[in-house]
């Protein structure tokens, strides 16, 4: 499958090198130290953006990114942190790749964070993403809080879920597969039963059933979920 990027990885590393050193200008950060990050970053940037079913990011037949693009950069950032984190690199890149993401974009997702393999952000100021159990496609817009309670429980966020604007996921929760939280929820220690919309706050929720796809009305994509792992 074609994968076109607006820059090349040698000249995506110079990209992000200038953009770290001049932001963080306590050392310059050589394209060198980035390289090979860049290119596995980029190849998860290649098999998330397949099925985003939106022409700027899929077509069918071709993912694409662009540099230019906010929240698709916003993604590849967050991808590179973390690429940088889980290969034992330097912490101190990692963190300020974590830093520019937040400058850019508001965006708060440290490099920590496991993020499944699919996810899309749309537009995604002032959200903040803490270190929750995520599913594959999760769909995320602005303002959107996804933390822990007092000791330091996080929610678990089922495959196909979608975070609208504003809304709120913490503590000790789960939501499950297939649901639409809509604009303004707050979800705190409550479980949603998946297959649903899901409106209010806690602990006045209120989980309207359904039977449309989150998956393929977001991702235009559906496909049988992992085998559990044994």
């Amino acid at each position: 499958m074609p994968f076109l990027t607006s820059l090349g990885q040698d000249d995506l590393s110079r990209y992000v090198a200038r953009q770290l050193s001049v932001t963080f200008p306590d050392r310059d950060v050589g394209p060198e130290e980035l390289r090979p990050h860049v290119a596995t970053a980029l190849a998860r940037v290649e098999r998330c953006f397949s099925e985003v079913k939106t022409p700027v990011y899929f077509d069918g037949a071709t993912a694409r990114f662009n540099h230019l693009h906010g929240d698709q950069y916003a993604a590849f950032l967050y991808l590179l942190s973390n690429s940088i984190f889980r290969a034992n690199g330097d912490l101190g890149v990692a963190t300020k790749t974590y830093l520019l993401n937040k400058a850019l974009h508001a965006l708060d997702v440290f490099y920590e964070v496991a993020l499944p393999e699919v996810f899309c952000f749309q537009h995604p100021v002032g959200t903040v993403l803490g270190r929750a159990q995520y599913e594959d496609h999760l769909f995320v817009y602005q303002r959107v809080a996804v933390g822990a309670n007092l000791q330091g429980r996080y929610p678990r966020i089922g495959r196909g879920v979608c975070l609208f604007g504003g809304s709120a996921v913490t503590g000790d929760c789960r939501v499950g597969a297939n649901t639409y939280v809509s604009i303004g929820t707050v979800i705190w220690e409550q479980d949603v039963p998946g297959d649903c919309i899901t409106f209010g706050r806690s602990p006045h929720l209120v989980h309207k059933p359904m039977k449309r796809s989150v998956i393929g009305e977001m991702f235009g994509y559906e496909r049988p979920p992992k085998a559990p792992r044994t």
